[in-house]
């Protein structure tokens, strides 16, 4: 059974590995010389070199943990590989015109932060029985903090009604994770690594996804240089996702190697 799980896994990541390989004379094709001064391109490719690694390594420690855990890892792998095929377009994007790659990061967005949602509801169904209606919750308030920054972004509404709308969205998210049902059956159900990893995973979604409304507000709401703004915001993004992505995956990792190993 632990061999067949093995093979699962290496399979996995191959299969993984043919798509990105697939994908790359694609990325080639368009791809313009990086400059050694483009700081925004550099921090794409790192970023997308990260997000490699880390799939690989969550999908290859899938048979290191208990199979209620194995889920979890998967999620956090396919968060990452789906950021990473993601980054490629955008720093094509970025080296060969300089603008910033709104529309494919916001596709993204929708596919990964739902996933990292998905996350808080999955390590709590590992050990107890979860209301479906905390798994609508989280994603309701993810579509609207969302929706709302695109609509800003892309020009559909004024940037600062867009902003607030996403700001609502991501309130309603912390609620639910701090005193919600969520938050209340981690503190009553949830053994203490569980808790500690729920409490560090709340923590990113509350400080880490503030970088993205600080970038947004000093990419569009200062009124400074078009061009200095979409550098530093374009930075401010990548960077939150290492945590946002890549730290929360780790988190999730670690709590269910400590939890498999228990049993």
């Amino acid at each position: 059974m632990i061999k067949d799980l093995k093979i699962s896994s290496k399979r996995m990541w191959l299969g993984v590995v043919a798509l990105l390989g697939f994908s790359a004379p694609a990325f080639a094709e368009h791809s313009s010389v990086l400059q050694s001064s483009d700081f925004v391109g550099i921090s794409f490719w790192l970023i997308s070199m990260a997000l490699i690694a880390s799939t690989a390594f969550f999908f290859l420690e899938r048979d290191r943990v208990a199979g209620k855990w194995k889920t979890s890892l998967t999620v956090s792998g396919l968060v990452t590989l789906v950021a990473a095929v993601h980054y490629f377009y955008m720093r094509d994007v970025w080296v060969a015109t300089g603008s910033t790659p709104t529309v494919y990061r916001y596709i993204d967005w929708l596919i990964t932060v739902p996933l990292l949602m998905i996350e808080f509801y999955l390590i709590l169904a590992a050990i107890a029985k979860v209301p479906v209606g905390v798994f609508w919750r989280l994603m309701i308030g993810t579509l609207v903090m969302l929706v709302g920054g695109y609509a800003g972004e892309a020009g559909y509404l004024s940037v600062m009604p867009a902003f607030i709308i996403g700001m609502v969205g991501w309130f309603y998210i912390l609620w639910e994770i701090f005193a919600g049902e969520a938050s209340k059956i981690n503190a009553g159900q949830a053994p203490k690594n569980v808790q500690s990893a729920f409490s560090l995973m709340r923590w990113i979604v509350t400080i880490g996804w503030a970088i993205y409304p600080i970038g947004y507000y000093f990419g569009y709401l200062t009124g400074s240089d078009p061009a200095d703004s979409m550098k530093a915001l374009n930075i401010v993004y990548n960077l939150a996702d290492v945590l946002n992505k890549i730290a929360f995956g780790v988190i999730i990792w670690s709590v269910a190697v400590s939890e498999s190993e228990k049993k």
